[in-house]
């Protein structure tokens, strides 16, 4: 009643919504540890041990002669990166506050913000943790060489949106239905393991199988991303669009939900559970 209104010009109004994004970024990021650098060295022991394991399994089953020519562990990470980004992006906006949540009851702060520095936290860590892997693999074991690296660094990024995408639909369903969501997000995620194909090489694959594969946008990321790696090794049968429609229709579909959402939230909506 006695408060005297302030107006904000746009460009003070973005720079302190650009503001709080950042904070709720560094929030987020602190989350999973209270050290900032042991939970990115628990996430960087995470991508070495898949690494790793992954590496045995094609050496015991003799898939080595299956990937692409060049250097096989280059090869492994490469997708083990993507498919950590595209899981970990959906993860942390899954679990990203919605609109029930007590943090929405600071003026500032509203479900685009927190899902936002939820997708952005995700992607710091593990441009982070890629990059110190490499560097580390580059300067004790072998020189690395990518081919195309702006054009690798593009299907990174677009693993990681691809990800945002689909968690922005399975967050905007989850106040309606919390343990169905959770489950069918575990599902797609252990699915993944498997569907994405980073195990295998989508140019040697039958017709058959690449119908297996072809539907999921992190199976093209991938792809196309092996193939701005190495230079041996052009993708005939994977595309660069498929997985930007899926994410620009996932972002739309993810943000009409989430506004329907917000317009019908209750906090007692899990009172009984």
């Amino acid at each position: 009643m006695f408060r005297t209104e302030v107006r904000k010009s746009g460009a003070r109004t973005a720079i302190g919504l650009l503001e709080l994004v950042f904070h709720a970024t560094v929030r987020n990021v602190r989350k999973s540890h209270g050290n900032a650098l042991i939970g990115l060295l628990m996430n960087i022991f995470q991508t070495v041990l898949l690494v790793v394991i992954f590496f045995l399994m094609f050496d015991l089953l003799g898939m080595r002669g299956n990937a692409i020519r060049g250097d096989f562990l280059l090869y492994v990470m490469s997708g083990i990166f993507m498919f950590m980004t595209h899981a970990k992006a959906m993860g942390a906006v899954v679990a990203a506050e919605g609109p029930t949540s007590p943090m929405m009851k600071h003026s500032p702060m509203n479900p685009i913000v927190s899902i936002t520095a939820a997708a952005l936290g995700s992607l710091y860590t593990q441009v982070l943790s890629a990059g110190v892997v490499l560097y580390f693999y580059h300067a004790i074991f072998t020189p690395i060489t990518i081919d195309e690296p702006v054009g690798m660094m593009g299907m990174f990024l677009l693993s990681w949106g691809s990800g945002v995408g689909i968690g922005m639909v399975f967050l905007a369903a989850k106040p309606w239905q919390p343990d169905v969501v959770n489950i069918a997000a575990q599902i797609y995620m252990r699915a993944n393991m498997i569907a994405s194909g980073k195990m295998f090489v989508a140019n040697t694959l039958p017709g058959y199988m690449l119908a297996m594969f072809d539907w999921n946008p992190l199976f093209h990321t991938i792809d196309q991303g092996r193939g701005f790696i190495f230079l041996d090794y052009y993708p005939r049968y994977s595309s660069i669009a498929y997985p930007i429609y899926v994410m620009i229709a996932c972002v739309m579909i993810g943000l009409m939900g989430e506004f329907y959402t917000r317009k019908h939230a209750s906090m007692s909506w899990s009172a009984k559970r």
